[in-house]
């Protein structure tokens, strides 16, 4: 929904309004075609890249919907890091003793919400600094995995004390139809070859833990918008206090948005998992922290958390293909900064577009400062998302906004 700006002047009130959704979504995709065509950097749009990219940000896309679970009923969960680290181990080790990937995500998940439990214990029972029973699952959790390791790896073939035994993938599939778009694609045709290399990648060679997530996105979206449990979930995370008053168990509500948000970060650890087809030490290395990044870049919502994730798999998977597909997606970075400027001063937000105009200024000279194959490139790539995120909040932030009572530290009756 386009954010509406209310100036009162002379007693008439007028509403200024900024480009609608649909056009600023369009304006940024025909610029990211433009960018591919003018650069000739193919990967920008391969079929490779968004292949590669929803495989990438399955993982942090766990960890954003499990966020999205326990932050919409008031509990800030930053335990997620911990409780895919759990996940991590417990997938890989039901895994590869039961000879199933389908065994080591059941346990995975159960691991995930076994953490998400001692969360809930902890911060909802007890009313404990949701920051800090979080910070305490983290150190916890990766310690647990290293001491297990070191107590069953250790001698095992292919093991050891900081990896696991390698495990059975998920099977993958490729829908109809894939072939034929990578050939469209590899014409290079403005538009089209891009649309044909976005949609193959997204249905080439696709994971069934990846479509699992799919699934759990929609279902999430179903119930916590179109499900009276859900409308008692947000309930609760906006005052708990009158949910209360017209006879919600906040208590056992707060406790089942917790436990779902370690389910969905368990998900994310066997996603993980099944990358490298073992657990290895330190295998999480942020994702549950970028996880919680993507949530509030999505606004809290499924569908911008979902974006939010790609965007960051879509960088990781870049950075894995071409070097100096990372300089152009630079020049799209200040595109984009651009469009967001001339949205601020459509807003009448004049010094939010000034700031943002010097942005896309400071980010284009950075674009021209680098040549063609130039090595420094790969360190951009990982900071590109960020820059991307930070454009988008600093233009968008007063449309943002988390539930009024997210971490609010709620005891029964004492409002």
């Amino acid at each position: 929904m386009t954010a509406t700006d209310t100036a009162i002047a002379g007693g008439v009130t007028t509403q200024r309004r900024g480009l609608p959704g649909w056009l600023l979504g369009l304006v940024l995709f025909l610029a990211f075609c433009a960018v591919r065509t003018l650069t000739d950097e193919s990967d920008i749009t391969s079929v490779g890249t968004f292949q590669a990219a929803l495989t990438l940000a399955v993982p942090i896309a766990m960890a954003g919907l499990g966020a999205l679970w326990s932050e919409r009923s008031g509990v800030v969960n930053i335990g997620l890091e911990g409780m895919m680290a759990l996940g991590t181990w417990f997938g890989a080790y039901f895994g590869w003793k039961l000879e199933s990937p389908w065994f080591g995500l059941l346990f995975a998940a159960l691991a995930g919400m076994a953490g998400g439990a001692l969360l809930a214990l902890a911060a909802v029972n007890f009313a404990v600094n949701h920051v800090v029973a979080g910070t305490a699952i983290n150190i916890f959790a990766p310690g647990l995995a290293s001491y297990l390791s070191g107590a069953l790896f250790v001698g095992i073939p292919g093991a050891g004390p900081k990896q696991s035994p390698p495990i059975e993938p998920f099977t993958t599939v490729t829908l109809p139809g894939a072939g034929w778009l990578d050939d469209l694609n590899a014409k290079g045709w403005f538009v089209i070859s891009d649309i044909a290399g976005i949609i193959g990648g997204l249905i080439t060679n696709v994971s069934l833990i990846s479509i699992f997530a799919v699934i759990l996105f929609v279902v999430s979206w179903f119930v916590l918008w179109r499900m009276a449990i859900g409308l008692r979930i947000r309930a609760s995370g906006e005052n708990p206090w009158a949910a209360e008053s017209l006879g919600v168990n906040v208590i056992n509500i707060k406790w089942l948005a917790v436990l779902v948000s370690g389910f969905m970060a368990g998900v994310g650890g066997m996603a993980l998992v099944n990358q490298t087809t073992k657990y290895v030490a330190n295998q999480t290395a942020g994702r549950g922290f970028i996880g919680i990044a993507a949530m509030i870049f999505g606004n809290y919502m499924p569908g911008g958390t979902a974006a939010g994730s790609g965007l960051f798999g879509y960088s990781d998977a870049l950075q894995l293909r071409a070097n100096s597909a990372v300089v152009a997606l630079l020049l799209f970075v200040a595109i984009v900064t651009l469009v967001f400027a001339l949205n601020s001063f459509l807003k009448g937000k004049a010094i939010s577009g000034i700031v943002l105009v010097v942005a896309a200024v400071l980010i284009f000279l950075v674009w021209l400062s680098f040549g063609e194959g130039d090595q420094l490139a790969t360190q951009f790539v990982a900071m590109t998302p960020y820059l991307i995120t930070l454009v988008v909040l600093a233009a968008t932030a007063s449309t943002l906004r988390a539930p009024a009572a997210d971490g609010v530290e709620y005891r029964r009756g004492e409002h």
